[in-house]
């Protein structure tokens, strides 16, 4: 562990030319009394290492001196996809590991390559979670990454829709699709993978149980598994009337094509602005808790049952903030 330190304390240096003992310390989450050693360390050892005092002091490399020591360990190569990835490389458990691999990349870089990777760096930004969530942590994703890469079994108890189950998996991979986390994995009772979402997992065993991976294309999986469940999506339809104000709100929260189907169904607007259209819905459920959202700016023709639905929770928020009467008691 001190071994990598040091090599890290000369990558640091080497990819920005000067760093204090406070910003080395956060850079590698230790004491600063630990730089202190590390720096008397790597003098000892011949290392052309010097530092200036003052509150622009630092320490650096002689100019012109760089280590040759950049080679990736294994965990290093195999955590490499991750280097441009900080975000979801932290939530599995590579952060450290991760961190390495980009000090030991860019500093195999010839120094014009390095500060063209370093001004990337700057400029472009991956944040993968949405606005109203920090990602999708979960105590048993590093369990998971870790059954996925050795091909080991484990049992785990899950929320599903219907209900907690218990399952055997065998985990083939995991994918990050929307700042969530997921599991594809193989069931003795199922024909073809399954997936499940790694934040319902509640409680998961590793058991030492090694299993033999087939020839699966991940990616390609995922591709038709996503089509799939699009074209599965949108079952029903309905026919609506929306206000102008309605229809630019509903471009802004609707999917793809509940869209298209607006602009391609959408017929000339009354004298109020008003149009008609069609629009494909998922079920009952889940279009009234949509078409909520857009209040009084959207009136369902049909079917009836949402038409239903709608205009009796209209009634009973009505009812709810209907002002009381004189003389009667007002709810607590």
């Amino acid at each position: 562990m001190r071994a990598s330190r040091l090599l890290s304390i000369l990558l640091l240096l080497q990819a920005h030319g000067r760093l204090t003992a406070t910003e080395l310390a956060r850079r590698l989450e230790v004491s600063v009394r630990t730089i202190y050693r590390d720096v008397e360390s790597l003098h000892a050892a011949g290392i052309p290492l010097y530092g200036e005092a003052g509150h622009a002091g630092g320490y650096q490399l002689v100019d012109g001196w760089r280590t040759r020591l950049t080679g990736l360990t294994a965990e290093e190569a195999d955590r490499l996809l991750f280097a441009g990835l900080p975000g979801p490389a932290a939530e599995l458990g590579y952060q450290s590991v991760v961190a390495t691999v980009q000090l030991k990349l860019r500093a195999a870089l010839p120094p014009p390559l390095a500060d063209r990777a370093a001004r990337l760096e700057q400029r472009f930004h991956l944040d993968t979670p949405g606005w109203y969530s920090d990602g999708d942590p979960s105590p048993y994703l590093a369990p998971t990454a870790e059954a996925v890469w050795r091909q080991h079994r484990i049992r785990v108890r899950y929320r599903s829709w219907t209900g907690e189950v218990t399952r055997v998996l065998e985990p083939y991979g995991l994918v990050l699709k929307g700042g969530r986390w997921y599991v594809v994995a193989a069931r003795p009772d199922r024909a073809e993978p399954v997936t499940y979402r790694v934040n319902q997992i509640l409680d998961l065993t590793p058991l030492d149980e090694p299993f033999d991976r087939p020839e699966f294309d991940l990616p390609g999986w995922w591709r038709a598994h996503v089509v799939d469940f699009r074209a599965r999506l949108h079952r029903d339809e309905a026919t609506v009337r929306l206000s102008p104000r309605g229809r630019e709100r509903l471009r802004e929260i609707a999917s793809d094509p509940v869209v298209a189907a607006l602009d391609a169904t959408a017929g000339p607007p009354d004298q109020a602005g008003w149009v008609h259209a069609v629009i494909p819905i998922e079920s009952l459920t889940h279009a009234h808790g949509e078409l909520l959202r857009l209040g009084a700016e959207v009136e369902v023709l049909s079917p009836a049952a949402l038409r239903d639905r709608l205009a009796g929770t209209a009634a009973a928020l009505a009812a709810l903030y209907r002002p009381p009467l004189p003389g009667l008691p007002q709810p607590r």
